[in-house]
């Protein structure tokens, strides 16, 4: 905004008037983008959620580090070891279940595990739900 064509006592130019509602609708914009960022509760906790699923990675990495300096060679042989045994032991009971499960209920059992991955979440909160049930009898059994 300019004041070299009005004195104190003239009216304001058309133009300046522009400006000045410019001015006015870019600060008010930004007022308003700063308070719907800190209205946005979702938003403030994917960020928060994020940085502690990174704080949570980086010290897992490092334990992860720490226990593997700490654990000698032939130890660290020795699991390499075993678990190249168990994933090839695997692979075979796999072929040999494959080979040997009729047909239907091999089409029966990847309908059940496809929709098992497609209910996840519901199937660990039911699972959840079944041991704090079981444990609650066991300990009622138990007093």
């Amino acid at each position: 905004m300019t004041d070299k064509s009005r004195n104190n006592d003239s009216v304001p130019t058309a133009d300046e008037l522009r400006e000045q509602v410019e001015g006015t609708r870019l600060k008010l914009g930004q007022t308003v983008e700063a308070l719907s960022s800190k209205a946005d509760i979702k938003a403030q906790a994917q960020q928060k959620a994020a940085k502690v699923k990174t704080q949570v990675q980086d010290k897992a990495a490092h334990a992860l580090h720490v226990a593997h300096d700490k654990t000698p060679e032939p130890v660290r042989e020795k699991a390499a070891h075993a678990k190249q045994q168990l994933t090839e032991k695997a692979q075979v009971l796999g072929a040999k279940i494959q080979d040997t499960t009729p047909e239907p209920v091999r089409d029966k059992a990847g309908q059940t595990a496809q929709v098992a991955r497609g209910n996840r979440k519901l199937l660990i909160a039911g699972g959840t739900a079944l041991i704090v049930i079981l444990l609650a009898r066991r300990r009622r059994k138990s007093a």
